[in-house]
């Protein structure tokens, strides 16, 4: 097709997305499309290729449009001949494309295969892909250590076995393989949500708040609520604030909040400057507390910064070692959590357990510091605006008092405290 011709995306039906480097594997492609036709769906087709096209079947979106929606030109790319920025541009154009098909309701499902660059350029893509439509990629790549590129998202990897470079009876097969598994989870009824659900709600847990969250989520779950808990490790913070802005949850508990710590103090367990923004931007109903705010997570002991020779340590694993904050991270961390709860257009509270903020911050314990929390809890109350709700309860995190207390608090914001 001409592809100056300005595409409407509201001229397609609800299709599988197909895309990749027609310029080098037009032949498999035109396989792959064949298969998913011969399954009975309808197909877009979008080129990643930099260096030409195909004329084996009509494409949708031509590389000149990906590479403008990526911020530069076909042409400029191809005199260029840097291989690894466009294989950047093409990536950024097609996650922008696939997110308009997406917001207009006109995909069903995400395929693609390739080798390293196309790979990428997929993944990519995918990324703006929302939970309940399949995404599936047929790679080379498919064996290595891709959780960079496919971060928190529910991607599939097929391993090509043989290189995605012409058809033979081991490709044809995988690729028929590919095309019947999108197909079939294309199919698959999209409303994840519980009927009989009175609601969904999101909670953040860690080893150290696991019996505050286990008791959270048994007095939601007999009161007919959906609980859904996210490991605080990083991945968990960043796929919990995904799915809270794709609008999964009626509620948010985020009783475990160190990820904030990993992003200040260097840790493994960082989940980046967007953890704890999602609710408030979104306009969810949220209950936060500052749980294991006492605790930066590293790796093995000789992994930690030099820096921090001379702190409080604590091996909860030989792979995890724990380090107690003190007062300067303290003012930061609760200046931190207020200013991102700011900007909440919904009910929102901050709970503050005064008698220890992990298993570990407890009367007794090794990481055990009222003084250091009480920085903590006055930077937050000096900082927070009128319209958050601050409330102090006379126990620990892990205290079955204040799991009450907190599934109360955020049943009654949401109207439904029986």
């Amino acid at each position: 097709m001409d592809s100056q011709k300005k595409i409407k995306i509201s001229d397609f039906a609800k299709s599988i997305l197909m895309l990749g480097c027609f310029d080098t594997k037009g032949e498999d492609f035109f396989y792959l499309q064949k298969c998913i036709k011969d399954c009975g769906e309808s197909i877009i087709t979008m080129n990643t290729g930099v260096m030409g096209t195909t004329e084996n079947f009509i494409v949708d979106f031509e590389s000149d449009v990906v590479a403008s929606e990526g911020g530069s030109s076909i042409l400029k790319l191809r005199k260029k001949g840097d291989r690894g920025a466009a294989i950047e541009v093409m990536g950024i154009g097609a996650a922008k494309i696939t997110a308009k098909l997406i917001e207009d309701g006109r995909i069903k499902g995400v395929i693609s295969m390739g080798g390293g660059g196309g790979t990428y350029i997929a993944l990519s893509a995918m990324q703006v892909v929302p939970l309940t439509i399949p995404k599936l990629c047929l790679s080379t790549l498919a064996t290595k250590d891709l959780s960079r590129q496919i971060k928190n998202k529910n991607i599939t990897l097929m391993p090509s076995v043989v290189d995605v470079a012409g058809l033979n009876s081991i490709s044809r097969l995988l690729i028929n393989q590919a095309a019947q598994a999108i197909c079939g989870m294309a199919k698959v009824r999209q409303d994840t949500r519980d009927r009989d659900s009175r609601g969904r709600i999101a909670i953040s847990m860690f080893g150290n708040t696991t019996a505050c969250v286990n008791m959270c989520s048994d007095i939601l779950t007999s009161k007919g609520y959906e609980v859904f808990t996210f490991h605080a490790n990083g991945e968990g913070g960043r796929t919990m604030e995904d799915l809270i802005r794709e609008g999964y949850f009626d509620g948010v508990l985020d009783v475990t909040t160190t990820e904030l710590v990993d992003e200040l103090c260097g840790g493994v367990c960082s989940s980046g400057p967007e953890r704890l923004t999602a609710a408030a931007e979104s306009g969810i109903i949220q209950v936060v507390v500052p749980g294991c705010l006492d605790m930066a997570n590293f790796a093995q002991r000789d992994s930690v910064p030099e820096r921090y020779e001379g702190r409080c340590f604590y091996n909860w694993a030989p792979d995890v070692t724990l380090m107690r904050t003190n007062r300067e991270e303290n003012q930061k961390l609760g200046k931190t959590l207020a200013t991102k709860v700011n900007v909440s257009t919904a009910p929102t509270s901050i709970l503050l357990p005064t008698k220890g903020l992990s298993q570990l911050d407890a009367e007794g314990e090794v990481f055990y510091r009222p003084e250091i929390n009480e920085v903590l809890f006055e930077e937050i109350r000096e900082n927070v605006k009128a319209g958050v709700k601050i409330e102090e309860v006379d126990a620990h995190i892990n205290d079955e008092a204040f799991s009450i207390h907190l599934v109360n608090e955020l049943l009654s914001w949401m109207g439904c405290l029986k």
